[in-house]
């Protein structure tokens, strides 16, 4: 049946929404925020995101938490747990950016809705970004109890803000670029983890020698690293979030 526009739900691809764009910058946070409070509303309701990250980064640390019980030196092992069990409890929550949309067929009104596209994005990375970030905040704490070591350190506390940052950016450009692939819980993390590697590098590096006692200029060089990645990907997602929805 025809849509009221005349145009069938298969034609949207063929006639893309317009760029809008009117109001100047507050109008446009304005629209941002919205995205960012549907989804927050409606996490708030269903609790699948952040339910999911929570429970699975808990378990995760019981489980190392057991597995490294007698290791001598947990400073060592403790920045990959933490930087790992941010990876992939991120890509639960993830997988539900977009897909959550296909399921309730709502995906076609919001690329329709009058607003930049990259207000989309931006939203959807906000939403992302705070769902991730209470993860963390869950998970810190429960790390200090099993493994007896502080992470509440300023510098760590920078670098998994901007660890969180770039991986929400990348994260949600390719969420958006699976939704419409039959597998896309499978093939995101196929796609992701793979890019995230140099976030991964540094933000193990980076909290590695703050365990240690190192001084600022010895891992200067980390924070300069998942700054540069966070840029860097900001930039090539809003150069091509518009175009991945020219085949959906």
């Amino acid at each position: 049946m025809a849509s009221g526009n005349g145009l069938m739900p298969m034609q949207i691809a063929d006639h893309p929404a317009q760029m809008r764009t009117e109001g100047g910058a507050t109008a446009y946070f304005r629209k941002l925020w919205r995205i960012t409070r549907k989804e927050l509303q409606t996490e708030l309701r269903a609790r699948e995101a952040i339910g999911a990250m929570a429970a699975f980064s808990v378990l995760a640390v019981v489980i190392f938490g057991l597995a490294f019980d007698l290791a001598p030196r947990m400073d060592l092992i403790v920045p990959g747990i933490l930087w790992g069990i941010l990876l992939f409890a991120g890509v639960l929550g993830l997988n539900r950016s977009f897909g959550a949309e296909v399921d309730k067929g709502s995906l076609a009104a919001l690329l329709l809705a009058p607003m930049d596209r990259s207000a989309v994005y931006f939203g959807k990375v906000l939403a992302n970004f705070l769902f991730i970030l209470a993860t963390q905040i869950i998970v810190l704490p429960i790390m200090l109890v099993i493994f007896d070591i502080n992470l509440f350190r300023l510098w760590i506390l920078v670098g998994l803000f901007l660890g969180i940052l770039g991986y929400v950016f990348v994260g949600t450009l390719f969420a958006a670029l699976t939704v419409s692939v039959r597998a896309r819980e499978s093939m995101l993390p196929i796609l992701l983890l793979p890019v995230m590697m140099p976030l991964f590098v540094a933000g193990v590096g980076l909290t590695a020698l703050v365990l240690n006692g190192r001084e600022f200029g010895d891992f200067d060089h980390w924070l300069l690293m998942l700054a540069t990645y966070d840029l860097i990907f900001l930039v090539i997602a809003y150069m091509v979030f518009d175009l991945i929805w020219e085949d959906v």
